[in-house]
Order: C-alpha cells, then structure tokens, then sequence
C-alpha cells in the first residue's frame, strides 16, 4: 500500500473510533431522559442539594447550643414539651398581688380548681431554669415560695429579699434576683437561692429582662427612673447604661427578636415599645402600640408577638417579619391586660387583669375573647404551664 493510503486509511480510522467515541457519550445520563439515537437515556436522579450549614453560635459557655441562628424560639414550636415537663397537668398560675395567693386555673374548663397561699405580694410565678418548680415572687414577703407542677403543691418558702422578678443566666449557672427597690441584682444558687453576689445599680425599679441570642449579655429595664442596662452575664457586671429619650418613661417588659438583632421594651408611659439594637446598645426608637404598653410575647411560630396595653384594655399584634404592627385585639368591656404567656399549642393568649381582679383568655388567630375568670385582688405576672422549650429563661415564662 503506498504512503498516501496509508495515511489516508490511519486518519479514516481515527476517525471512525471518535465517531463511536461521541456515539458511547451521547448515550450517557441526560437529567430529563433525553432520546440519543431513538434509545431512551438511563435515569440517575441528580444529587440532592447540598444544605447550607448552620454557623455554630459561640454561646455562652455551659450554654445549651443554639438550635437555629435565625430563630431564638425554634424550640417552642407547639407542643413540643421537653420530658421533663410533659407529664405535668397543664395550669394557668396567677400571682394575686393584694390577696396574696396563688390562683390556679384549668384551661380547659376555665375554672379556678385551687387557691395557694402565699407570702405577702407575690408579683410574679417564674419556671426554673431546669423547668422543675415554679418560684412565686413574694416580693414584700422577702421570700420564694416553690410550686411542684407535678402535683400543684407549695412547699416550704425561702428568704430572698426583695423578689421583684427572677430569671436564670442561660447557662443554669445563677438564678438572677431583680430586687427592685434594693436597687440591685443578686446573683444566686438557681437550686438553693443562696447568694452568691450582689450587683448594686444606679437605677431606680430593676424589674424585667432578656437575654441575647448567645447568653452573653442581657438587656434589663429600671421602671421607675426610666432607663435601660446591659449586663455582662459571665462578668455579672454592668457594662452599659442609657436613659429613654421620653420625659417620664416607664420601661417594662423585655423581649428579643427571634433572629437576635433588636430588643423590644414595653414602656407604660410612652405607650409603645422601644426598639434597641442590643449589640451595638444605641439610642432605641419608639414604636407607639396602645395606652400602658406592658406585657411581650412571641407566637408559637416565632411570626408575631403580642403586646399588651393594660392602660386600654386592648392587645397589639406585632409582625416581625414585616416590622409593623398588623391588628389590635379590643377586650370586651375593656379590661386592664397585663402579663401572662401563650399555651402550649400556641392558640390562647392568657392574661391578668391587674386592676379587674379577674383573668383573659385571648385567642391567638382571631383575637377574640374565649373566656373572663375571676381571680383574687391585683393578678399579676401569671404563668401558663408547662410550655415548650429546652429550659427556661425565668420571668412568665422565656423558654430557648
């Protein structure tokens, strides 16, 4: 064979075998089931996507993890009870300021099944970190009176002077005193109560507070000089301070958004809440809601948050996602709506009544009042149990 077919034959070859080689690839895998030649594609189902990992939040030391960045309260979906608390009879518990007892209410009949004495002017009723025992604030009492959710049975009251309100530093090391007219925080064994430090202030009336997403600080309001503190939690030290821009500003309850960024205040005199960025701790700006702005709480599907305005009777509905207020709930008869938490299923409202002796159930997709039970003289700062979470925050109830 002469050179020139040759080198034509070698080329004719080469040829052929890139042919058959695009013929093998047009055969392979097309993600809908291409036709390649009149033969039907093989169908490998595409890799699933991966999930972008959620950043670790540096919490706390001692702290549970952070479950979701994003969302402070992804632990209280609706019933999700821990197993510490799920066996417990649900119960509305209502602190009466001036009868000094407890009233304790079934949700499901709306009726009060039990009156517990107390010491003299419980405030509020504040779940334990660990969700074990209830602590009844007896605030001129200068004691804490613990409740077995259990059984619904007081036991033997501790000296604590000046029980304003309580919480627990997110890590279950300190149960945190607000001793109001003491005009400090004391630092205590969150079992014993025994103290372990106190924190004097230079503000007048410490009574409410949140933590931020990490635990590492938390945000306090001082009712009656009008002004806000930030407290390092592991330090136990006061590392800010600031007066609210409103003549006679009257702070109340605290709560943080659910992705951690701001930090609301009901304020009774200014009748709204104060929005404040935590992190950075600048001037707040006011979001007006209704006359003596009082009580905060966050939907079971951390959507919206509820805001009590004792001095109307009506309750405000805050949308976080759209950063506005959407409805305004009106009490029948008016009422004096004033603290209290949302069920665990998510779909009541429950709140006191202060100045009405009596208690509001509220449901939570139409506004509507479902009941109206009378309570003993001056109800306060009741707690709905149990509710969803890992562990409690204190207060009425702040679970993560």
């Amino acid at each position: 064979m002469r050179p020139t077919e040759t080198a034509r034959a070698l080329i004719l070859a080469v040829a052929l075998s890139v042919l058959a080689s695009l013929a093998a690839c047009g055969s392979a895998t097309h993600e809908h089931g291409d036709q390649v030649h009149g033969t039907r594609a093989a169908h490998v189902p595409p890799a699933p996507p991966q999930r972008a990992k959620k950043k670790a939040v540096p919490g706390l030391p001692g702290m549970p993890p952070v479950l979701d960045p994003q969302d402070v309260y992804a632990a209280d979906r609706p019933n999700r009870l821990s197993p510490v608390v799920k066996d417990f009879p649900s119960r509305i518990y209502v602190p009466n300021t001036e009868s000094d007892t407890v009233s304790v209410i079934d949700p499901k009949t709306y009726e009060v099944v039990d009156t517990i004495r107390v010491g003299r002017q419980p405030q509020h009723v504040v779940p334990s970190w660990d969700m074990k025992t209830l602590w009844v604030n007896n605030n001129r009492g200068h004691t804490l009176t613990p409740i077995d959710p259990r059984t619904g049975k007081a036991g033997r009251s501790v000296d604590v002077h000046d029980p304003y309100n309580l919480y627990f530093t997110p890590n279950g090391k300190y149960a945190v005193v607000m001793a109001s007219l003491d005009r400090e925080l004391a630092f205590r064994d969150p079992h014993t109560m025994k103290l372990l430090k106190t924190v004097p202030v230079s503000c007048y009336g410490v009574n409410h507070a949140d933590f931020s997403l990490d635990g590492r600080y938390f945000i306090v309001s001082c009712e009656f000089s009008g002004e806000l503190l930030k407290v390092d939690t592991a330090q136990m030290k006061v590392v800010a301070q600031q007066r609210l821009p409103f003549r006679g500003a009257m702070p109340q309850d605290v709560k943080i958004s659910p992705d951690g960024k701001r930090f609301y205040i009901a304020d009774m005199m200014a009748d709204g809440m104060w929005v404040l960025d935590g992190d950075t701790f600048a001037r707040p700006e006011l979001l007006p809601t209704g006359k003596g702005a009082h009580g905060l709480y966050v939907s079971r599907d951390s959507r919206e948050m509820y805001v009590s305005n004792r001095g109307e009777g009506t309750v405000s509905v805050f949308d976080f996602t759209q950063n506005r207020l959407t409805k305004k709930w009106h009490l029948p008869q008016g009422g004096s709506p004033d603290m209290g938490g949302v069920s665990a299923d998510g779909k009541i409202l429950w709140l006191s009544g202060r100045y009405n002796s009596e208690v509001y159930a509220i449901d939570t997709r139409t506004g509507v009042q479902l009941a109206r039970i009378k309570v003993g003289s001056g109800p306060h700062g009741l707690a709905v149990y149990p509710q969803p979470g890992r562990y409690s925050l204190g207060h009425t109830g702040i679970f993560r």
